[in-house]
């Protein structure tokens, strides 16, 4: 059985993402259920930094110049932290990664984008940050360079890059 994709419609484009529920199931499920109950919809890219990541889900950036924006999570709270030792999924370039707050278990609403090869943030890497690679990009790179191309201020997009939709096909 195939992995679910997401959708997104963004101001820039579109872009399509393949889930790993095959491989990270807690963590695709949290994604997959927000998604489909509107919880993404509207919000805005809030952290955009070029030759790293795209950072987005705070529920706060919908307002996309609140200084709140980041701040934020989903209303069920977080989720526990997944690292299934079979699957050491890297933090690739396209890849999807839960954010947290750098404590365990802390992960919610929260992702990026990496827009380059971030190991040392892998969850199986030495050192304290560990962020669990969830999906990967697979239409719509160009758009994801559009937004990693973005002209910002202290890491918010001048012009904000707003995801209208994720659709969620299973």
């Amino acid at each position: 059985m195939a992995n679910p994709t997401a959708k997104f419609e963004t101001s820039l484009g579109e872009f399509t993402v393949e889930i790993y529920k095959d491989k990270m199931p807690i963590t695709a499920k949290n994604f997959i259920d927000l998604a489909k109950s509107g919880f993404y919809d509207n919000l805005h890219f809030h952290r955009v930094i070029n030759g790293f990541m795209l950072q987005f889900g705070c529920p706060h950036s919908k307002d996309p110049k609140s200084p709140r924006a980041g701040t934020g999570g989903p209303p069920h709270g977080t989720i526990p932290d997944e690292h299934p030792a079979e699957y050491k999924l890297s933090n690739e370039p396209l890849t999807l990664s839960m954010a947290n707050t750098g404590q365990p278990n802390s992960g919610g609403s929260q992702f990026f984008i990496n827009t380059v090869h971030n190991s040392y943030l892998d969850w199986f890497s030495p050192g304290g940050s560990k962020h669990p690679v969830f999906g990967k990009v697979t239409a719509g790179a160009d758009v994801i360079k559009k937004i990693e191309s973005t002209k910002t201020t202290r890491d918010n997009p001048d012009v904000p890059v707003q995801v209208k939709k994720v659709t969620i096909t299973e």
